[in-house]
């Protein structure tokens, strides 16, 4: 089993900063990447920000600049810094990671329970 437990998220003014953390734990072998999804009302599920376990990151374009995201290999961690937040920021924000369960499985994609971000204007 894994578990993947997010914290930070919550109400905040445009313009303001939040930051969203996740623990992953559990059967883990090895981690390929970690990062954040976001879901709006009404709209699908999108990467917001992305990273390896190498420290290469992407991002969706639409927070470049204003995310940054990054991680702590030791502690299977990975943090997401927002600022400048816009009222489309808006959404539940899932942590996502992708990982290996032993050394011969298959590579997995997991996500979290999710936490809400809302941006008021």
């Amino acid at each position: 089993q894994v578990q993947l437990v997010e914290s930070g998220g919550g109400l905040v003014q445009a313009g303001g900063s939040l930051r969203l953390s996740c623990a992953a734990s559990g059967s883990i072998f090895s981690i390929n990447a970690m990062g954040w999804y976001r879901q709006a009302p009404g709209k699908q599920r999108e990467l917001v920000a992305a990273i390896t376990s190498g420290g290469r990151s992407n991002y969706a374009d639409s927070v470049k600049g204003r995310f940054t995201i990054s991680r702590d290999n030791a502690k299977n961690t990975v943090s997401l810094q927002m600022n400048s937040l816009k009222p489309e920021d808006t959404g539940g924000y899932y942590c996502w990671l992708n990982y290996r369960s032993n050394y011969a499985s298959a590579v997995r994609d997991y996500w979290g329970q999710g936490t809400q971000v809302t941006v008021s204007s």
